[in-house]
């Protein structure tokens, strides 16, 4: 995936792609991938993170989210479109597509002449997992 995108095979960029490739949270912020390298006794600085990841993020390896104020996470980048919904209290991302609201955007742009070329669905609220608690 790194050479396909036009980039060289490192060592840093290769373990940044493992943590987000096998990381059951699919929303990570750098300070999350370097917390998971850093347990895994990798040395790598934070910088070096997170300049790989602005890196994938321009290749189309990853997508940035600012889903808080100030508050970067990546997500690998997927072929199919989807929104998210956002907990304010604990942070959770949830991922949803739904037609109506896809097709309802696209009729709402066509009436205003506009062409769609991208774009977000961000819902922010309350999650009701009994274990969300304050970040």
């Amino acid at each position: 995936m790194i050479r396909e995108a036009g980039l060289k095979l490192t060592r840093p960029r290769a373990s940044i792609l493992a943590v987000l490739e096998s990381s059951q949270k699919k929303h990570l912020s750098a300070e999350d991938v370097f917390q998971v390298l850093t347990q895994q006794g990798q040395q790598i600085g934070f910088g070096t993170v997170y300049r790989v990841l602005t890196q994938f993020e321009s290749a189309g390896i990853v997508k940035r989210h600012n889903f808080e104020e100030g508050h970067a996470v990546f997500e690998l980048h997927q072929e199919n479109h989807h929104d998210h919904l956002v907990c304010l209290r604990c942070g959770q991302v949830k991922e949803f597509f739904d037609e109506k609201i896809e097709n309802c955007q696209d009729q709402i742009a066509e009436k205003m002449g506009f062409a769609i070329i991208d774009h977000s669905h961000v819902i922010y609220g309350y999650c009701s997992d009994p274990e969300c608690t304050e970040k």
